[in-house]
């Protein structure tokens, strides 16, 4: 491998992804979430290689990935969980449930557990409102949460 520093390698897998992605129609969001797919995140260190690559600013880049909540700046933890905030989840009392979970992981939304196990997003939006209230772990759907498949959730992500 060499002694390349952790940038460098980050920006040049970078590349090799927007090289990958850079031919499709519309190419910057399938560009950056096949970027958050292969780190975690997506890395500031490959903002540049898309701008240039896509011939934008790197400040419009920027702005795409701080307006879509999907996009994180900072790596997550191993699990991901999605709570719908949107109102037919509201409405079968998804504010509730969301003091549960924050309680039960001890983090709030947009947040890591410190030891790395979780992070809590808000969506708006599942598309599961005949389930409400409901949520989505590593990308499996979650419907009816209560507290019983609150505590389930966050034993699940301890293990």
């Amino acid at each position: 491998m060499g002694m390349q520093p952790q940038g460098t390698e980050t920006a040049a897998r970078a590349a090799q992804i927007v090289e990958t992605l850079r031919g499709l129609e519309g190419p910057l969001l399938p560009i950056l979430h096949g970027l958050q797919e292969e780190f975690g995140h997506v890395p500031a260190e490959a903002l540049p290689v898309v701008a240039e690559a896509l011939n934008l600013s790197r400040a419009e880049v920027h702005g795409v990935v701080t307006f879509y909540h999907d996009f994180r700046r900072e790596p997550g933890g191993r699990h991901v969980l999605k709570l719908c905030r949107a109102e037919a989840c509201q409405s079968m009392g998804a504010e509730a449930i969301a003091r549960q979970v924050q309680e039960a992981l001890g983090i709030g939304f947009h947040e890591t557990a410190a030891d790395g196990s979780v992070t809590l997003e808000p969506v708006y939006c599942l598309g599961l409102c005949a389930c409400a209230p409901s949520a989505m772990l590593d990308g499996e759907p979650i419907g009816r949460l209560d507290a019983a498949t609150v505590a389930e959730i966050a034993a699940e992500v301890r293990r």
